[in-house]
């Protein structure tokens, strides 16, 4: 047999590049398309911080010219593999204000072999708010940040359409240059970044906070350094404006950029990070930020989804449901038994604000969905197979919160409750999935026979932290065998300070 043989030969069509040249790092990311799902397969991304070269005459400097056109010699050997009618290239904010950036675009697009677009500060914003959309859940108006090299995105959108743009002439490489010189992380320096990021972002604060958004999504970067660190540190939660105050004291105490070491701080962006620190710590500050979920895409993604035009607006939290679903062969209907189970017993609880902040809903939907995930590998230990699977897959339109949450309530779904994994979420976030987890068990159970149209109404109520379950008179009396898995679940939950009423 040849090797032409054994390797697949996909229609060239279903593979689409983007490339971001950016004013810290050059992005290249790959796709391919099929079924209408799009599936990253490739990534390359380059510190090139081209920003760094920028004079106060806004001159780049040969060497930074030379770092960006040595990077794109690489990514010109993987774009040859691609349909030229499926790549997109742009080009950001220091390209947008260098005023050589022609000298720069000749030799790169040479390199290339493809145009460079360089794109305005409001059309960057636009393609990032549209990156976040298609692959994030939007729970009505939504505020998107992107902090890059030289500029700042602001959005305000909602569902696929952006109702506000701004692009802030501020950037962790600029401030990194200016306000942290030679590498000193003194309080003062701190300050003097704060209070130019407050002058930028007080000018558009109070119309941006006027839309009333809902959710805060935090567009690769510096949120993203944040959460890395966040989790290195066990720390189970989203983005707050106290982690940041705790991480700028962290930098100050270490009193310069050699010196700077935070777990989780990764050595890439460990030059760029103080200076980005300080601009997020002045938006949560101006726009009233309460808290901040990591988005699960950003400019490349909304260059990747432009292209494909026979993609519009699916529901990306389902399309990611249905693929896992295919992919590791979980039976439909008894997922779908679980799901209508647990929905309607969630349906009857008193809603709170956390409830709706954290998509407590959309959580258990999904983890009801997937709760067999790890079924095919093998049955005793299911629960702890799926688990696995979900810390190692992506989830396109859940943040990195939502993600552990189905997961872990995987995890506890069936067998001895296990509170561990609930202990590292903060207490009011635990406490839900705490709750999410009792009627995820329940449903379970409830399902076991694996047959429609089986239940009674349940009636469910909730006091205090006792579960009430209400059946309609003698239903359990003629279901020994369901009656039997209530008991033992009931004393599953009372071992571990549950308690389950079963009437």
């Amino acid at each position: 047999m040849s090797n032409d043989t054994l390797t697949s030969h996909p229609l060239p069509g279903q593979y689409y590049a983007a490339v971001d040249l950016g004013s810290n790092s050059f992005h290249l990311v790959v796709v391919r398309v099929t079924d209408g799902c799009v599936h990253i397969v490739g990534k390359v991304k380059q510190k090139v911080r081209l920003a760094a070269g920028l004079d106060p005459s806004m001159q780049l400097d040969e060497l930074s010219m030379e770092r960006g056109w040595k990077c794109l010699e690489t990514f010109a050997e993987r774009l040859q593999d691609i349909p030229p009618s499926n790549i997109r290239i742009v080009a950001t904010a220091t390209l947008r204000l260098a005023r050589n950036a022609s000298a720069f675009l000749e030799k790169a697009e040479q390199i290339l072999g493809h145009a460079i677009d360089v794109i305005s500060g409001e059309e960057e914003a636009r393609q990032i708010y549209l990156g976040v959309a298609y692959t994030s859940a939007n729970q009505g108006n939504s505020l998107v940040i992107d902090i890059g090299g030289a500029s700042t995105e602001v959005v305000v959108g909602r569902d696929f359409t952006p109702l506000k743009l701004a692009s802030l002439n501020m950037g962790c490489v600029t401030f990194m240059e200016r306000y942290f010189t030679q590498g000193t992380l003194a309080a003062q320096n701190f300050e003097a970044a704060m209070q130019v990021a407050r002058e930028h972002i007080s000018a558009i604060s109070e119309e941006y906070k006027s839309f009333n958004w809902r959710q805060c999504l935090g567009a690769s970067g510096t949120p993203q350094a944040v959460t890395e660190i966040m989790v290195a540190q066990g720390i189970n939660d989203n983005i707050r404006l106290s982690y940041l105050q705790d991480l700028m004291q962290q930098c100050i105490a270490c009193g310069h950029l050699d010196s700077l070491d935070i777990e989780g701080l990764s050595d890439a962006r460990r030059a760029v990070f103080p200076s980005g620190l300080a601009i997020l710590r002045v938006l949560f500050e101006e726009l009233g930020i309460e808290q901040m979920q990591i988005s699960g895409g950003a400019l490349r993604e909304g260059l990747i989804y432009g292209m494909l035009e026979n993609i519009h607006h699916h529901d990306i939290r389902l399309q990611t449901l249905d693929s896992l679903i295919a992919r590791f062969h979980i039976e439909e209907e008894q997922a779908h038994r679980v799901t209508e189970t647990a929905l309607a017993l969630y349906r009857q609880l008193p809603q709170t604000d956390v409830f709706c902040q954290m998509d407590a809903e959309g959580i258990l939907l999904a983890a009801a969905k997937l709760h067999e995930i790890g079924l095919h590998i093998d049955y005793r230990l299911s629960h702890q197979h799926g688990s696995y699977i979900l810390s190692h897959v992506s989830m396109p339109g859940y943040t990195r919160l939502q993600k552990d949450a189905v997961r872990d309530l995987i995890l506890c779904h069936r067998q001895d409750v296990n509170l561990k994994p609930f202990s590292l979420y903060q207490h009011d976030v635990a406490e839900v999935l705490k709750l999410l987890c009792r009627l995820l068990r329940i449903a379970f159970v409830l399902s076991i026979r694996r047959k429609n149209n089986l239940l009674p109404a349940i009636e469910l109520q909730l006091e205090e932290q006792v579960v009430n379950l209400t059946f309609p008179k003698g239903w359990l009396k003629s279901h020994p065998l369901l009656d039997a898995e209530l008991a033992n679940e009931r004393w599953l939950q009372h071992r571990v300070g549950w308690i389950l009423n079963i009437e």
